[in-house]
């Protein structure tokens, strides 16, 4: 079986780490699995790109970029400080279409491919069946790919993707036929075309969505999860973990991180700073990774360690087993690495019950689910956790949730399953 992972990076960003983490669970389990990106940062051969680092290739990919901004030029009230970028994916990669087809895989299997990587039209040039795993919910709107609250209703989240998009919020637009309508119908379109492509949501709720689209109505949506190396991320000693980052031995710590940590809105650090005025427990620092000390930091009532962007697992590793909980207050989330990890180290999680969180996440079993965008609940949550007689319980229950359904070996096992499925279909 000839496996090809298509994704923008191969190690840099959430999709990218779950990508290249599903392609090394593939070939740990006998399957010839290939990725292919567009900027390729590691020195892996079964990691395979396009890039070129010359002039040309650098001032095309300048211009492809700036082809790709030039449909929003009109749009001044985008919203995208607060929910990400918004990708109209119209510049087609020709060379990337042919080099696909070239290798003539058994399957394609397409990951994130925005950032002017592959246009919508260029999917349906590809020749191989496709099984493509949504890492946010661009595959099926008009080009965001974080909804955002439904402005026209004032309440809940945008649904327009249910039929036609349109009034695009996101956009700021009022017109019907705006560009987030234009995208739908070039999706619509173009993935009638593809005869065999299997949606994978890798959380039971962005299945959930996936289904309810007017995209992907007439596909098989399947619920499949990313994977993690358990051999690799695993509880180490606590004492060792804080004496190499120099944090205290006797205090509580609480552990915050994710990209672009505290400069993303909806990674809900405004959220946590409320959550944590009204904690309890006392003997309490605060940790976070992800992102630098802000210019005006917020007023903790406790001392802060911002230990900015970790990049390699080693460190990851030890930040995960030298603090006592993880803080993760994210408005929006699919299935979260950073989750994913923290509990593989047997670091229980307090988290909004949003999105995937609950496929991970065990109310008051191996970490804890507050209510939605509730402050107090969520500081309920860490107190909860930290004060906890059965703490050892916990970190035993988080690191045995993932090991038992999220581990390389059973998750691989899943994906050639549905492979074998696609390929008889």
């Amino acid at each position: 079986m000839k496996i090809l992972i298509i994704n923008t990076n191969d190690t840099f960003g959430g999709a990218a780490i779950a990508a290249f983490r599903l392609h090394e669970a593939l070939l740990q389990n006998g399957v010839d699995s290939q990725m292919l990106v567009a900027d390729k940062k590691s020195d892996i051969n079964s990691v395979l790109t396009l890039q070129n680092k010359n002039l040309g290739e650098k001032l095309g990919k300048t211009i492809i970029l700036f082809l790709e901004k030039l449909p929003l030029r009109k749009y001044k009230n985008t919203i995208s400080k607060n929910f990400g970028p918004f990708s109209s994916q119209v510049v087609s990669n020709k060379k990337l279409v042919k080099t696909i087809n070239e290798i003539n895989p058994d399957i394609v299997h397409l990951h994130w491919i925005c950032g002017g990587f592959l246009s919508i039209e260029d999917i349906a040039k590809i020749k191989s069946p496709i099984v493509w795993s949504l890492h946010d919910q661009w595959g099926f709107t008009g080009g965001c790919h974080c909804v955002c609250d439904d402005v026209s209703k004032n309440s809940g989240l945008c649904e327009k993707y249910t039929k036609n998009c349109g009034n695009c919020g996101f956009l700021g637009s009022k017109r019907t036929k705006d560009l987030s309508f234009d995208v739908l119908q070039r999706k619509k379109k173009s993935f009638s075309k593809v005869n065999n492509m299997t949606i994978i949501g890798l959380s039971k709720w962005l299945q959930n969505c996936a289904k309810s689209s007017s995209v992907f109505s007439n596909k098989p949506v399947v619920n499949l999860p990313n994977t993690i190396n358990t051999n690799v991320f695993k509880p180490i000693n606590k004492e060792i973990a804080r004496n190499l980052w120099n944090l205290p031995a006797y205090k509580k710590l609480i552990l915050f991180g994710a990209v672009s940590a505290t400069s993303t809105p909806y990674k809900g650090f405004a959220e946590l700073t409320e959550a944590l005025g009204k904690i309890s427990v006392k003997n309490i620092e605060f940790v976070v990774f992800g992102s630098s000390e802000p210019k005006n930091p917020p007023n903790f009532p406790c001392k802060v360690h911002y230990l900015g962007h970790l990049n390699d697992n080693a460190s990851l590793i030890s930040i995960y087993n030298a603090c006592d909980v993880m803080a993760h207050p994210s408005k929006r989330e699919n299935l979260s690495n950073v989750i994913m990890e923290a509990l593989s180290c047997g670091l229980p999680v307090v988290a909004f019950d949003i999105g995937g969180n609950s496929d991970m996440i065990e109310h008051k079993k191996n970490g804890y689910l507050a209510q939605q965008f509730d402050t107090s609940d969520f500081a309920k949550g860490i107190d909860w956790v930290l004060n906890n007689e059965k703490y050892d319980e916990l970190s035993k229950n988080a690191r045995k949730k993932i090991v038992d359904e999220f581990d390389y070996n059973v998750v691989a096992n899943k994906y050639i399953q549905l492979y074998d499925k696609v390929l008889k279909r």
